[in-house]
């Protein structure tokens, strides 16, 4: 039951040096399933910014292809001098964040390479392999199993663990409520919005950003000046046009499944390890060929609740 990985520097060609090659074999039948490429340093004179998961090779019958193949690159800190890599926690988070994007493309039971893996997935689940990836840095047995000094090997101090959980739910509620303000702005603008009525005396867009603010964020209300809207790219040229409340509710949805390894117990081996194959074999194989609430009704029973999220945001 489940996977492994391996280490297979030197079977491929790899870019850079720091690169490192790895192998996904399932471990019932010791069948090489999958591969990816770690890319996981900074490398500020040619390589650009941010963390990505792309693809290598997909899963596709019609091309012959039965192994797919991730690349997941990050920019973490490097290596200095004859220390190793001294990675910051937001690096961890962002490492464990690609690698869930990376799953979903290695570990699909998709045949067809335009619904397998990650390809055509909606964009409202999309993320939902990567944020659900985050909640284990907020699990103690997964933080402290890595999280140890370098020379002596003392774990982190308990002290310090709680603080980076606390950082966590620091204004929660605030940047929800910011979240909810943009993602229902952006609706309101493309469903909404009549700009002909607007250039006649009627509502503009920022009277509509106004009234938007109102009722999500009432105590920060937009200067009568302000322009946010003008820089507000993500809508207007970033490909989140209508789209933009995919991102809370991607958090909604990764914080429910989750909770399914929450409510069994995360000190459970057994339960976790069953609960986590039901999860393979749903969220991260069915790829794009099963509409996502139902991928995600076969998962979780049922459709997904705020619940889980409300609690890890200490809201509730």
């Amino acid at each position: 039951r489940g996977w492994e990985i391996k280490p297979a520097d030197g079977e491929a060609e790899v870019w850079n040096d720091d690169v490192q090659f790895f192998n996904v074999y399932d471990n019932a039948s010791g069948d090489h399933i999958a591969s990816f490429y770690l890319d996981p340093y900074s490398r500020p004179e040619n390589k650009r910014g941010g963390a990505w998961m792309d693809v290598c090779i997909g899963k596709s019958d019609a091309c012959n292809r039965d192994v797919p193949v991730a690349y997941l690159t990050c920019n973490g800190s490097p290596p200095v001098g004859d220390k190793p890599s001294l990675m910051t926690f937001r690096e961890v988070v962002t490492l464990f964040h690609e690698t869930g994007h990376g799953l979903q493309h290695m570990l699909t039971k998709a045949s067809v390479g335009d619904v397998a893996g990650i390809n055509g997935v909606d964009w409202d689940a999309v993320e939902l392999p990567s944020q659900f990836m985050e909640n284990f840095c907020d699990d103690e047995a997964t933080v402290m199993g890595f999280a140890k000094h370098y020379e002596t090997g003392e774990p982190l101090p308990m002290e310090m663990f709680e603080k980076l959980k606390a950082q966590k739910t620091f204004n929660a509620g605030m940047m929800a409520c910011r979240q909810l303000l943009f993602g229902q702005l952006d609706m309101e603008l493309h469903s909404n919005f009549d700009p002909e009525a607007a250039e006649n005396g009627g509502e503009t867009v920022f009277d509509v950003q106004r009234r938007m603010a109102a009722k999500y964020s009432p105590y920060n209300m937009p200067l009568d000046d302000d322009r946010f809207l003008c820089t507000f790219s993500h809508i207007f040229a970033g490909g989140y046009a209508a789209g933009y409340y995919s991102y809370k509710w991607a958090e909604v949805m990764s914080a429910d499944a989750f909770g399914a390894f929450e409510d069994v117990g995360l000190d459970n081996e057994e339960k976790v390890k069953e609960v986590g194959e039901k999860f393979r074999n749903t969220v991260l194989a069915l790829g794009a060929a099963v509409p996502p609430m139902d991928v995600f009704k076969e998962f979780r029973g049922r459709e997904p609740t705020p619940d889980a999220l409300l609690r890890h945001n200490g809201l509730a």
